[in-house]
């Protein structure tokens, strides 16, 4: 039989870190993580006069929505109204828990962690499904576009350049039209680092990333992507082929 001969609890222990802030605040790092990432669930214990209000910011919601999440959507409502008290998912989007009484700080931080977990699983899993429908809506547009110029088209193309990053598709334009479908913020840093490698290494190409919408990328990473591509842009199945014509 295995005897344990470390101490548990103080391992236990240690996985979470405890850090004072301002007003009384103490913010609570734990080992827990949102799903698919390694940010860790950060919570936050606020003294009131009558007990203590345990959170999570509202971060939940917010990295859900950078994945390209909707916690607005009838699924997440609905988890909210099954919530068992005293979690609660309020309206400007923190999930909530007050404990009258300090023994239950403990309980109640595991209970909001875990609760954040569940509503960043929900909210993600919604915009999975929707983005595995993206990449087929841009192809098809994309080989309509390539046969309306009568260009070459080539697709999942691994690209000349070091790290086997790949193209959605290639369009045999004067410049070689290099398309990305960025369907999350990693896959647009890939389309960023192309550019990159393209320019370094004085390649023909020019480099264009499409996304479904800002939220899907992260609106800061959209934005900062017009500068480290040729061009990034939302789909918009008339607007894509106007663009793809001028550079033809």
């Amino acid at each position: 039989m295995a005897v344990i001969t470390s101490n548990l609890k103080q391992a236990i222990c240690s996985l979470f870190e405890v850090h004072a802030d301002e007003g009384g605040v103490q913010r609570v790092v734990t080992p827990l993580e949102y799903p698919g990432s390694s940010d860790q669930i950060v919570i936050r214990v606020r003294p009131s006069d009558e007990g203590y209000t345990i959170d999570e910011n509202g971060e939940a919601a917010f990295y859900a929505s950078l994945n390209g999440g909707d916690v607005e959507s009838g699924t997440v409502a609905r988890w909210a109204e099954e919530l068992l008290l005293p979690v609660q998912f309020t309206d400007d989007e923190k999930i909530v828990a007050f404990a009258p009484d300090e023994k239950l700080i403990a309980p109640y931080i595991f209970r909001v962690a875990s609760a954040a977990q569940q509503l960043h699983s929900i909210a993600t899993a919604r915009a999975e499904r929707q983005a595995s429908v993206f990449p087929d809506e841009v192809k098809a547009l994309v080989l309509e576009i390539a046969a309306s110029l009568n260009v070459t088209i080539a697709s999942n193309v691994e690209l000349p350049i070091a790290g086997g990053l790949k193209a959605d598709h290639v369009l045999g334009t004067k410049t070689p039209l290099i398309i990305i479908t960025a369907t999350g913020p990693t896959r647009l840093l890939e389309a960023e680092v192309i550019f990159m490698q393209y320019r370094a290494e004085a390649k023909a190409g020019y480099v264009l990333a499409v996304a479904e919408d800002q939220i899907s990328v992260g609106k800061k990473q959209f934005e900062r992507a017009n500068y480290y591509t040729h061009k990034t842009v939302i789909y918009q199945p008339e607007a894509l082929r106007q663009l793809v014509s001028q550079l033809n």
